[in-house]
């Protein structure tokens, strides 16, 4: 069991997510988009195979000062039916929220106030609005130290999500607040994009 900043206790059995429009910028300036997979990489802790992504793009053999990245998936990527196949197309969000796909899935349960074990679905994707449904991505960039790609050589970087900091900074999630299911949740969506820029790092 894990506490996070509202006081609540929760266990996590599901961590699934997109990044796309994966770059990186040198430190002569130059920015590197990478094309493999159309920049798109899936992660699901459940499957070991997507915990890695060996990029078949060759990088130029230069120093690079940072990764940006989109959380989620924007544009024709994010159409119902762009992933044919699972485990990608496992994660389609609703038409009747708008269509394309799950940005992310943490699934798990929470102690309510009452002591109770609740189930809840922490999803993110398209968010709803007044005129429809709207986007709902970030970007992020991390900075990078000491990271080079030699030339006819491979390098290694691991990128990390902390968990936790979803529900903190800078707005609190409580789930006995915003309960354990938010896709329709308007207010619940703006706080876990605003909460996320926090959440990613690099070693």
């Amino acid at each position: 069991m894990y506490r996070n900043a509202a006081g609540n206790l929760y266990e996590v059995n599901d961590v699934q997510f997109f990044i796309s429009h994966v770059k990186f910028e040198t430190a002569s300036g130059e920015i590197v988009e990478i094309a493999d997979n159309h920049g798109i990489h899936y992660t699901d802790i459940r499957i070991p195979g997507t915990l890695s992504w060996s990029i078949a793009d060759e990088l130029p053999a230069e120093e690079y000062k940072s990764i940006t990245f989109v959380f989620g998936l924007e544009g024709a990527q994010n159409s119902t039916g762009f992933f044919p196949n699972p485990p990608e197309n496992n994660m389609s969000w609703p038409d009747v929220l708008g269509g394309g796909y799950h940005y992310m899935k943490i699934n798990g349960r929470w102690i309510d106030g009452s002591g109770v074990r609740q189930p809840f679905n922490l999803h993110s994707g398209k968010i709803a609005t007044d005129s429809g449904f709207a986007d709902n991505t970030f970007t992020v960039t991390l900075p990078l130290s000491q990271f080079a790609v030699g030339k006819n050589s491979s390098a290694d970087l691991t990128l990390q999500m902390n968990v936790n900091a979803w529900f903190s900074n800078p707005y609190l999630f409580d789930f006995n607040v915003f309960g354990g299911s938010i896709m329709q949740n308007r207010e619940a969506q703006e706080v876990l994009r605003a909460n996320g820029r926090d959440v990613f790092g690099v070693r």
